[in-house]
């Protein structure tokens, strides 16, 4: 029977959002001790990769600090993701941990974390398979978006308040940010800001990029549960196919 990822019960980060201390984890930072909070800012995206045979971690830098690390300062493990988790929603991610071990397949989660300061963080995390050389699927790869501030205001658009802007929207982009908005809940401009990321990251022009993805959404299909696990796979990927016509960006 396939093992299942455990989490160490020893050894929270919290506890019903209250901080506390571990030997591994070291002293909670709080908005007034720590310099990642002492800026008021940090990034809303986040990547991480994680290999299935030995579960080990990878954070960038903007995970660990969304988190509330200094980048490096610790070692990412299976134990420490877990218990960042809110109780309630431990089991869920749990559950996807182990189906992206033993399926193999992309998926996404909405569910929320505290950081080492005891704030609560609303996120959103996609991924999609991470393949070695021989196209062999060795993990799982994606992002952490926070989408906290539009949880707190409340400001997130219900599907049929969403659908009439992205049919009447006549520039591309628009289009592109108005299924970013169905399919995740976001806000404008945080589904701005996620086709932007995605731009820089690949080296693709903005509207090439929104092209390829309001064309592509008609591969998806009719809505189904299986709708927002195919959009995992095609937000990640759609500037591989991006044609040779659309200028790259230098």
């Amino acid at each position: 029977m396939p093992t299942r990822f455990h989490r160490r019960d020893h050894d929270p980060v919290c506890v019903a959002g209250v901080p506390q201390t571990s030997p591994e984890l070291g002293a909670p930072r709080t908005p007034t001790n720590d310099p990642v909070y002492a800026t008021g800012t940090f990034s809303r995206v986040g990547s991480f990769k994680f290999w299935f045979d030995d579960q080990r971690w990878e954070w960038s830098d903007d995970l660990y600090r969304m988190h509330g690390y200094e980048p490096g300062s610790v070692v990412p493990t299976t134990e420490l993701v877990l218990s960042h988790k809110h109780p309630d929603d431990l089991d869920d991610v749990q559950d996807l941990l182990d189906g992206a071990r033993y399926s193999g397949g992309s998926f996404s989660s909405r569910h929320r974390f505290y950081d080492t300061a005891g704030h609560e963080h609303s996120v959103i995390v996609v991924a999609d398979r991470l393949l070695d050389g021989s196209n062999a699927i060795v993990g799982t790869s994606g992002y952490y978006i926070d989408v906290t501030e539009a949880m707190e205001e409340n400001s997130r658009d219900t599907l049929d308040e969403a659908l009439p802007k992205v049919v009447e929207a006549r520039a591309v982009i628009e289009q592109a940010k108005g299924a970013l908005r169905l399919v995740y809940g976001m806000t404008d401009e945080q589904a701005f800001q996620l086709l932007q990321w995605r731009s820089q990251e690949t080296n693709t022009k903005l509207r090439a990029l929104a092209t390829q993805l309001v064309t592509e959404l008609d591969t998806l299909g009719s809505v189904t549960a299986a709708l927002r696990t195919e959009f995992d796979h095609l937000i990640l990927t759609v500037h591989e196919r991006v044609s040779e016509n659309h200028e790259i960006q230098r």
